[in-house]
């Protein structure tokens, strides 16, 4: 009878240790799919950029549409000459297509407002900073005007001054295809 009371006591303990090995392990897989979910929610509500008039953007609610982002800078001779030709743009843009201008350098928000006043611009103007993101990378020299297809992959590359018909003409040209 020892022997079974023996037997009937490592059944025991075993069991008792395999259950809490079971509830480790349950713990474990529940902080980690817990952690898994917070990344997953931040990584879903975090914004990719906002602009100067306070509205955020994500690119994945941007697919399905043209985006044409236009870099500029305030010393740049050409980027503020193409800027009126980009506002008529804005004011006649082809269905589906939204237009945004960032200025090469990174700017605190008050001072890119008031250079937004200075020059008279009146684009969506994302700002720019660390959390800012965006399908393209900073352009090797100005004015620089990128075209993001509706999958939010980069359509065009257009390094020089461009005018409303020139953008026109080029979104038309890749709708074609």
């Amino acid at each position: 009878m020892a022997k079974k009371y023996g037997k009937e006591i490592r059944k025991k303990g075993t069991l008792k240790m395999t259950n809490a090995v079971k509830q480790g392990l349950l713990i474990i897989l529940v902080m980690l799919l817990s952690a898994t979910a917070g990344v997953w929610f931040y990584n879903y509500h975090q914004t990719d950029f906002e602009t100067l008039q306070g509205e955020t953007y994500k690119w994945r609610d941007l697919e399905g549409n043209w985006v044409i982002i236009n870099y500029f800078a305030p010393w740049c001779a050409p980027c503020l000459r193409e800027m009126p030709e980009l506002h008529h743009l804005s004011e006649n843009l082809p269905p589906n297509t939204l237009l945004f201008a960032i200025n090469y350098d990174v700017l605190p928000e008050d001072d890119l407002q008031a250079m937004a006043n200075k020059f008279d611009i009146t684009l969506n103007l994302i700002v720019a900073n660390e959390e800012t993101q965006l399908p393209i990378t900073k352009p090797p020299y100005l004015p620089a005007t990128y075209i993001v297809g509706p999958k939010g992959q980069v359509q065009a590359e257009i390094l020089g001054e461009v005018t409303a018909d020139i953008l026109k003409d080029k979104i038309a040209a890749l709708q074609a295809l």
